[in-house]
């Protein structure tokens, strides 16, 4: 199914990034690309279709005829697939792998047009090539469960036309109507069953003109999309053979670490460095500008453990006097009052039937700053060599980092080359607009060469550094006055939402705050329900640097509104599931169809429980995509247990369905990461309280459920999976535990005294 990406609506959170405007190293490097000729590689393994730069969009030395120009960088075959002689396949993927899995599922939807031998294909990431972006938001950018969504029809394409012009080849060495031929594993048949080979055939067909339009297959053609596969890197990452980022290793390569002020944007007042220059490896102590305006201190050293050593042996001392000192004691109360001011809002239905009301509810919810706390920590590679530079690091988005490091190293843009590498994790962490730490990677090379060292420098973050440094999902008080009838029917939703915003001061502001509200704070409000909802937002600022999370407003917009629902539920003597239903209605077949799955697989209401169990459920949308989620739950001696979790999905077509189940499940997982105790990132004085993950919990495979993933067959175009199955997990539990002790649970952590 061909599918239009100029006719379906963006993620909430992202839209109209595109009206924000590329990077400037995007804009750089597309005007700078142009300029540069093509240059025809050739490797030992042997010829490559797609050597690099795009032959389409440039002259060879020989004067070659020019390129077609209708195609944008983005629809060429030769930045995306290399063939070799060997029949060996290897897509180029243009966004960042950190777990999600798109390093198999790009692949495999380039493969099914291309009729590739999948025994035969891999994938590499790119780089901040203008070829790279993302074909939607128009920028490098690896975000808002994206990936596959935008880029399943630009993969189609680029596998068609690799196909076609493979064909054409073929039909010209054998004197055939293309027409007559057809492909099968990475094979051209032609008339008598005659045959040759992809690799074979690569190094003529790359002379060929790039066919514009495509044909591609009928979704009931697909041989591997739809198909359970094992990833391209399961058998590196299990065996201990991924190399990361934090793996960078280069000759003549230093390590740098680095001392952040204990207060965000605080200065040094002194720095005693003598113990840390004596320890064996140390070769220099620079200081440094950090993120927020404030000073820092980078020990650069022949590794990281002489480095970290000497920045233990630091004498530093601070001035906090220029900057907020946030508590969050205070902070929590500042908020409250806050809650009661007039503010902006997002929706303004008329709630005066909210005083005449037969039953009301009157609640506040809490929501504590979260660290994302990726199992790699924070790195980054840096080498200067004359007026160019080059940068490795695990980023989602290449193109704005390479423009930010290149503005601190005072390199031109186009002479700043990103490569990207897997990263072990990031759920938005890797996505900064500030780009706070690749900045501080380039002033260390900055620092180091200055100094007289002219070697790569690799910064590395300890785990301490990631969840005290920030950035962190913002703190949130949502307050609610809601009326309704005996029947559930709502007639009046009085709400407020208190929290620092994302988008405010970044380069995205001007697409994403309409009228004083940021739009990632209030996605996930209201919808499906037909509520007649007044929404105030207020967005204070705080000194503490704030981020999306994974799957953004909705980490606490799905808690409130799915507690708040199954309450009225409860409140009015209704099941939770068919009171759901009929809200909902007809407007969201989607909400449905996943709701009814997860309800059929779960025995929900059918299947006796164990004593002391009770169900919970939760449905929501994020990112285009429905979960729905029907738990099974324990209280025992105060302390809450999640058993068994079956969820419904509905994100239409399954590219990988064994990706998709481990999305789910790793989703669900970091769900239940905001309902422990100990989950919640706490300030005082200014300074964070946690360090690591002994005092910022996370789950262990102790906490791990059950979990039972089941998705709603479609062949329509695939929407996005990186983020949607983590925000119902939270209110499913606690709407379970809800049932269980007979009151409903306000705050993340759960908190049931």
């Amino acid at each position: 199914m061909h599918f239009d990406q100029a006719t379906f609506e963006l993620p909430k959170h992202l839209q109209a990034l595109m009206a924000a405007g590329r990077s400037d190293a995007d804009t750089a490097a597309a005007e700078g690309f142009a300029r540069r000729s093509f240059l025809k590689m050739t490797a030992v393994s042997g010829f490559a279709l797609g050597a690099f730069p795009l032959a389409a969009l440039a002259q060879d030395a020989a004067g070659a005829k020019p390129a077609d120009t209708a195609l944008k960088p983005l629809q060429q075959p030769s930045a995306f697939v290399q063939i070799a002689r060997d029949g060996t396949t290897t897509v180029t993927i243009n966004r960042l792998d950190f777990g999600q899995g798109v390093q198999t599922a790009l692949p495999m939807i380039l493969a099914e047009e291309l009729d590739a031998d999948w025994s035969k294909v891999k994938s590499v990431h790119g780089t901040n090539d203008p070829a790279y972006i993302d074909p939607v938001f128009g920028m490098h950018i690896t975000g808002g469960s994206g990936s596959i969504n935008h880029s399943y029809t630009q993969y189609r394409e680029l596998g068609a036309r690799t196909r076609a012009m493979l064909v054409s080849a073929a039909a010209a060495q054998w004197k055939a109507d293309p027409a007559a031929l057809r492909t099968r594993n990475g094979v051209v048949i032609g008339p008598g069953g005659k045959q040759l080979s992809y690799g074979e055939l690569a190094e003529a067909a790359m002379k060929l003109p790039v066919p514009e339009k495509v044909m591609l297959k009928d979704p009931k053609d697909f041989r591997l999309i739809g198909q359970p596969t094992s990833r391209l890197d399961a058998k590196a990452k299990s065996t201990g053979q991924q190399s990361y980022g934090i793996d960078m290793k280069l000759p003549g390569m230093l390590t740098a670490v680095v001392a952040h002020p204990p207060v965000f944007g605080a200065k040094l007042k002194s720095v005693d460095d003598s113990a840390a220059k004596a320890i064996k490896g140390v070769k220099a102590v620079l200081r440094i500008p950090v993120d927020r305006g404030g000073d820092g201190v980078v020990v650069i050293a022949d590794g990281y453990w002489p480095a970290k050593q000497g920045r233990e042996a630091l004498k530093l001392q601070w001035d906090t006097s220029a900057v907020e000192k946030v508590d969050s004691v205070k902070q929590l109360a500042q908020y409250r009052q806050l809650a009661t001011q007039p503010g902006p809002r997002k929706y303004d239905a008329d709630v005066s039937a909210l005083a005449a009301a037969e039953h009301k509810i009157n609640a506040e919810f809490v929501f504590p700053y979260l660290a994302h706390a990726a199992m790699e920590p924070l790195n980054c590679t840096v080498k200067l060599t004359g007026d160019k530079a080059e940068l490795w690091l695990g980023t989602q988005m290449p193109g704005l980092d390479g423009a930010a490091a290149a503005k601190m190293l005072g390199v031109a843009p186009q002479n700043m080359k990103v490569h990207v590498q897997m990263a072990g994790g990031g759920f938005g962490r890797r996505a900064v607009p500030t780009s706070d730490y690749v900045v501080e990677a380039a002033a260390v090379a900055k620092a180091a060469q200055t100094a007289g060292m002219s070697v790569p420098i690799r910064m590395v973050w300890s785990r301490e550094d990631d969840i005290k440094g920030g950035y962190y999902r913002p703190m949130h008080l949502h307050t609610a006055k809601i009326g309704f009838d005996a029947k559930g029917k709502i007639t009046a939703w009085d709400h407020v939402i208190v929290g620092q915003s994302i988008m405010k001061g970044s380069l995205f502001e001007s697409a994403m705050m309409k009228d004083g509200v940021d739009g990632t704070t209030v996605e996930g409000m209201k919808e499906p329900y037909p509520i007649p909802m007044r929404l105030t937002v207020h967005h204070p600022d705080v000194n503490v640097p704030v981020l999306w999370w994974r799957s953004v407003g909705s980490t606490h917009t799905a808690f409130v509104m799915e507690t708040l629902i199954d309450e009225i539920a409860r409140t009015t003597k209704q099941d939770p599931v068919a009171y759901r239903m009929s809200l909902i209605g007809t407007e969201h077949p989607r909400h449905k169809a996943a709701l009814q799955l997860a309800v059929d697989k779960s025995g929900y209401g059918k299947t006796p429980l164990a004593a002391g169990r009770a169900w919970g459920v939760a449905v929501h949308e994020s990112f285009q995509s429905v979960v729905a989620y029907v738990v099974e739950a324990s209280v025992k001696d105060g302390t809450p247990t999640l058993h068994k979790v079956t969820a419904g999905v509905h994100c239409n077509l399954a590219i990988n369905p064994r990706t998709l189940e481990a999305q789910v499940q790793g989703g669900a997982l970091m769900g239940l990461s905001m309902c422990l105790p100990g989950a919640a990132i706490t300030l005082k004085d200014g300074v964070v309280e946690q360090s690591n993950y002994g005092d910022f919990v996370v789950p262990r495979i102790t906490d791990m459920p059950q979990i039972a993933v089941h998705l709603v067959p479609s062949a329509d175009a695939p929407t996005g999976m990186g983020e949607p199955g983590l925000p119902p997990l939270a209110p499913a539990f606690a709407n379970a535990v809800a049932a269980l002790i007979g009151k409903p649970l306000r705050e993340l952590p759960f908190k049931l005294a």
